[in-house]
C-alpha cells in the first residue's frame, strides 16, 4: 500500500524520527532488537513508556480527554512504522490497549478517575486473568469461583498462561459468580491487586527459554465488590469488548520491519539466499500478505478513530497477522540455517556477556519461531476467529 504524504505529514514524520533518535538509548534499541516475544520485559518497556509519557505520546489511540494525542489515523500509522523501523521496544499492552479502553466504556466514574491516569503514566502494570486449565479459547467454561461474602467476593481457583504476572501489580480478571443459566451469563469482570493475600504466581518457562507466562493461584482471595466493572454476571459482554482490542492490535508496522530485516539477512553470502528463486518467491508472497494486513489494519484504525470498536475486523486482523508472523519466522529460521539452533539465551539479554554469532536475526530466529507458535492460539485460536467471521460477516 503506497500512501502519499502531505507536507504536514512529512514534517510529523521528521518530528517522530528526531524524537526517536534522541529518546531511544543504545540499551533500549538493543532490547527491542533482541526481544523474541510480543512483550518486552518490564525492565526495558518501562523506561520507554516513561519517555513516551513525558512526551505525551504513550497512548495515540486514546481519546484526547483521557490523555490521547489527537493524531489522525495516518499520523498514528507513521508513528507506529517509525517506532518499528527504529527498533523501539514494545509497550506492555494490557493496560494501554485492553484495560484502558474497557474502563472508558464500562468503568464507573471513580474507576476511570483512579485507574486511567495510572495506566497512562505506567504507575500500574497490568496482567490478564482470562485463561485457565481447561478454559482457553472456550473461555466461557472458566471455573475460577467468586463467592459473594458481604462487600467482597472470595476467589478460589487458578489462571493459566498469565503473561507478565511476575511484573504486574494489577490484574483484570474473569470469575464465575453464579451457577445458574448459560455459562456466559455467570461471569463477572473484576479488577484486583496482585499483592492481595492468598494470591501467588508460579513461573512457566517456555521452549524458547523465556519466562513470559505464569500460573496464578487464588486461595480465598478477597476482592472488594467495588472493583467490579459492569454488573454482576454481565462480565461476558465486557470480556468480548476487551478481546476486540486484544485481537485488533497493530501488526503491519512490526511485520514490515521484520520483512526488511529478513531481506537484509537473505542478501548476505555468496551466493545469497535471496538469489534463490524459490526463497525469493516465498518472500514476495509474504510481502503481498503484509499489504493485505496493512489495509485491514486501516479499517480497525478507522473504527477506533470514529469512537467505535474494531468489530469482526479484529478477528480477521488477528488471524492474518499471527499467521503472517509465523510465516516470517519460518523464513527467518531458513535464513539463519544452523545459527538458528545455537543456544544463546544470555546474548539475547541486553548487556549479555556471550558474543553474538552473526546478525541479531540469527540469535533470535529460533526463539521467535518457538514463541510465536502460540500466537495463533492465544487471544482466541484462529479457528475461533474464523467462526466469528463466518457468523458476524457471512451470517453462517
Amino acid at each position: 500500500m503506497r500512501m502519499e504524504l502531505s507536507a504536514g505529514d512529512l514534517a510529523f514524520r521528521d518530528e517522530v524520527r528526531t524524537f526517536l533518535d534522541e529518546a531511544l538509548t543504545p540499551q533500549l534499541r538493543e532490547a527491542g532488537r533482541l526481544t523474541t516475544s510480543v512483550f518486552t520485559d518490564r525492565e526495558w518497556s518501562a523506561p520507554w513508556h516513561e519517555a513516551l509519557y513525558q512526551r505525551g505520546w504513550v497512548a495515540p489511540s486514546w481519546p484526547v480527554e483521557y490523555g490521547g494525542t489527537g493524531w489522525s489515523e495516518l499520523q498514528r500509522y507513521i508513528f507506529a512504522s517509525e517506532c518499528a523501523a527504529a527498533g523501539a521496544p514494545s509497550l506492555a499492552p494490557m493496560g494501554l490497549r485492553m484495560c484502558g479502553p474497557v474502563l472508558m466504556r464500562y468503568g464507573r466514574p471513580a474507576q476511570k478517575a483512579f485507574y486511567l491516569p495510572r495506566i497512562l503514566s505506567g504507575e500500574d502494570y497490568w496482567c490478564q486473568g482470562y485463561s485457565e486449565p481447561g478454559a482457553g479459547s472456550d473461555l466461557a467454561s472458566l471455573q475460577l469461583q467468586a463467592v459473594s461474602d458481604g462487600d467482597d467476593y472470595v476467589l478460589s481457583g487458578s489462571k493459566l498462561w498469565t503473561t507478565h504476572a511476575q511484573f504486574a501489580n494489577r490484574m483484570f480478571c474473569l470469575v464465575r459468580t453464579s451457577a445458574a443459566g448459560k455459562p456466559q451469563a455467570r461471569i463477572t469482570f473484576l479488577l484486583l491487586d496482585m499483592d492481595t493475600p492468598g494470591l501467588s504466581v508460579r513461573p512457566i518457562i517456555t521452549l524458547a527459554g523465556d519466562h513470559e507466562v505464569n500460573q496464578v493461584f487464588f486461595e480465598d482471595v478477597r476482592v472488594p465488590k467495588s472493583s467490579r466493572v459492569g454488573e454482576e454476571n454481565a462480565g461476558w459482554t465486557v470480556a468480548k469488548y476487551l478481546l476486540e482490542f486484544e485481537r485488533g492490535g497493530a501488526f503491519a508496522a512490526g511485520l514490515k520491519a521484520s520483512m526488511r530485516r529478513l531481506r537484509s539477512v537473505a542478501r548476505v553470502g555468496e551466493p545469497s539466499l535471496a538469489a534463490d528463486p524459490a526463497y525469493a518467491r516465498k518472500l514476495a508472497e509474504a510481502e503481498i500478505e503484509l499489504t493485505a494486513i496493512e489495509i485491514t489494519e486501516q479499517r480497525v484504525m478507522s473504527a477506533l478513530a470514529a469512537g467505535g470498536n474494531p468489530g469482526p475486523a479484529s478477528s480477521m486482523l488477528k488471524m492474518r497477522g499471527t499467521e503472517a508472523m509465523q510465516r516470517l519466522d519460518e523464513l527467518a529460521v531458513e535464513a539463519a540455517a544452523y545459527y538458528g539452533f545455537v543456544e544463546q539465551r544470555a546474548a539475547r539479554t541486553p548487556g549479555g556477556n556471550i558474543p553474538p554469532v552473526g546478525p541479531a536475526e540469527h540469535l533470535t530466529a529460533m526463539p521467535r519461531y518457538l514463541n510465536d507458535r502460540a500466537a495463533s492460539i492465544y487471544g482466541g485460536s484462529n479457528e475461533i476467529q474464523r467462526n466469528i467471521m463466518a457468523h458476524l460477516v457471512l451470517g453462517v
